[in-house]
């Protein structure tokens, strides 16, 4: 489980086991604290797969790990989102287009991987819809803690929450994007690449997909 991850997920575990190490050493409990929520937090996808014997692709498995690890550490315990305007940015589009790949992935799994169930269109919207629903949801968390124990998660309150909506919608077009592409064959790497390796190594949820592969070989 722990040898199928790649180079980058691995660094990221071993930046936070040594960031727990160094704020034990130095009496700084409350960044022990936070080293050791992200490092649990960025494990729990891998535990959840295995438990829904689930095979995630490494490289897929990396953008989940970089990403808790820029929101929850770097976003802010070194205080990214208010030294560089474009962190929150790039993490909203990342997390956006990641959601709408997974929305992508689970309803072509309900399809049991059938790519005439639906139009690609048809999919590519509830994907998207996925996508933004997920990221509508974290806005408002984001105000009930800032309404329940005063933190500043909204920044500048109602021009933050519109902009980082605004991001979602463009990173959940994007992410629907590459499902449709995929649909439409356009299997060429990069993040449809991705999507190809999750159907390959997960070959009883696209059971009809595979059926077709095989009647075409």
């Amino acid at each position: 489980m722990f040898r199928e991850q790649s180079i980058v997920t691995r660094l990221i575990w071993l930046s936070l086991l040594f960031s727990i190490a160094e704020s034990l050493f130095l009496g700084r409990w409350s960044l022990a604290f936070i080293a050791a929520a992200t490092l649990s937090a960025s494990m729990v996808p891998m535990f959840v797969a295995r438990w829904m014997h689930i095979r995630v692709p490494p490289g897929f498995m990396a953008a989940v790990v970089a990403f808790i690890w820029g929101t929850l550490f770097l976003g802010e315990v070194f205080d990214f989102y208010n030294r560089y305007w474009w962190w929150d940015v790039v993490m909203h589009g990342g997390s956006a287009i990641g959601f709408g790949m997974i929305g992508f992935i689970l309803v072509f799994a309900m399809f049991q991987g059938d790519r005439y169930a639906a139009p690609p269109i048809a999919i590519a919207f509830f994907a998207y819809c996925f996508a933004v629903s997920i990221g509508a949801t974290w806005e408002v968390f984001e105000f009930a803690m800032d309404q329940t124990f005063g933190t500043n998660m909204q920044k500048s309150g109602l021009q933050d929450t519109m902009w980082d909506l605004i991001v979602d919608h463009a990173g959940a077009i994007f992410g629907a994007s590459v499902g449709f592409a995929y649909l439409k064959g356009q299997e060429r790497g990069g993040l449809t690449g991705l999507i190809h390796q999750f159907v390959d190594r997960n070959p009883r949820l696209f059971a009809r997909l595979k059926d077709w592969q095989d009647k075409r070989r």
